[in-house]
């Protein structure tokens, strides 16, 4: 199984074999690790490296190690109208998600967060993947690793939207498939991925 975590638009894969062009692939140390800050080094010249090695997950789970571990969920909302809900946050096109609380399931989290950054409440349909975003937090000053579970939800009506300011929110939307299409374009490769997964 392969790993990949995006540091915003780059993004390293844990494989065990070398993907196509476009990627630089770096062979880990004998022990089969390599370290977050030699990742990051290679990131600054490099938008794709793949980590070749026999035991991706290994490899994963060492590098991890080096990270505090975020868990949190969010979603792609479809209306009656077949309207997908997005978000405009610091300047690109999102989906709304957020931090796990304490006792919660990952389902719930996912709806929570969605009906507090737009004002919309809907039901879960169907899980779709997951994502690991990698970065560094000033607030905590520590390296986090951030595993946000992604779910297909559903809402009858076009409920009125409210962005939640506080959170950098800029816009909350309901957009066509054509308008999803186009806003993709100026959105992380971690939403493409989940837009992906969607299958439509």
């Amino acid at each position: 199984m392969d790993y990949t975590v995006y540091f915003a638009d780059k993004a390293v894969v844990f494989t065990a074999k070398t993907p196509g062009e476009g990627w630089y692939a770096v062979t880990p140390a004998p022990d089969g690790g390599i370290s977050r800050a030699k990742v990051t080094k290679i990131l600054e010249s490099y938008n794709k490296a793949a980590v070749v090695t026999p035991d991706p997950g290994a490899a994963f789970g060492a590098f991890a190690a080096e990270f505090a571990l975020i868990e949190a969920a969010g979603g792609v909302v479809v209306n009656d109208c077949g309207q997908w809900l997005m978000i405009r946050r610091n300047g690109r096109w999102d989906l709304p998600k957020g931090h796990l609380e304490c006792g919660e399931r990952i389902e719930e989290c996912a709806a929570r967060e969605i009906e507090e950054e737009t004002g919309v409440r809907a039901g879960v349909v169907r899980p779709l993947c997951d994502t690991l975003h990698a970065y560094y937090f000033p607030k905590t000053e520590r390296w986090e690793l951030k595993r946000t579970h992604w779910y297909e939800l559903h809402t009858a009506s076009c409920a009125r939207l409210v962005p939640q300011a506080e959170e950098g929110i800029e816009q909350v939307v309901w957009c066509t498939p054509a308008e999803v299409t186009r806003n993709l374009r100026d959105a992380f490769p971690t939403i493409r991925c989940v837009v992906a997964a969607m299958g439509k």
